[in-house]
């Protein structure tokens, strides 16, 4: 079965990427994660994120595109990166996912991927 793990991270999580203090801690943490992911043969794909600051949101009202770029509203948690990764069940994607390094701080959504419709 195929899983996402989204990865919500606190926005100080999220500066300790840039921070040349930090930033070694922070990537050496998360390159830990994804080799251990895929020494055990589950990933399928996945990216990290830029920054929410760099993102650019896209709506359709009354026929006209409307763009709005970032950065939006204080959140709490915003999403860092996913992964999707192929285990025999639920049991398993909740064990990667208590193993991420913001499973401490942020939050790490679960949830099956969807497969494609019957056409």
């Amino acid at each position: 079965m195929q899983f996402m793990l989204i990865y919500q991270e606190s926005a100080a999580d999220l500066a300790q990427r840039a921070n040349p203090e930090t930033a070694p801690a922070y990537w050496g943490a998360w390159n830990a994660y994804i080799g251990a992911m895929g020494q055990a043969g589950v990933i399928v794909s996945g990216n990290g994120l830029e920054a929410p600051h760099t993102a650019t949101r896209v709506q359709l009202r009354n026929g006209k595109r409307v763009i709005h770029d970032g950065p939006y509203a204080d959140t709490k948690e915003h999403l860092g990166g996913y992964v999707i990764i192929e285990v025999p069940g639920l049991d398993e994607a909740l064990e990667w996912a208590a193993r991420s390094p913001n499973a401490a701080t942020g939050t790490t959504e679960v949830r099956p991927v969807m497969p494609p419709p019957a056409l």
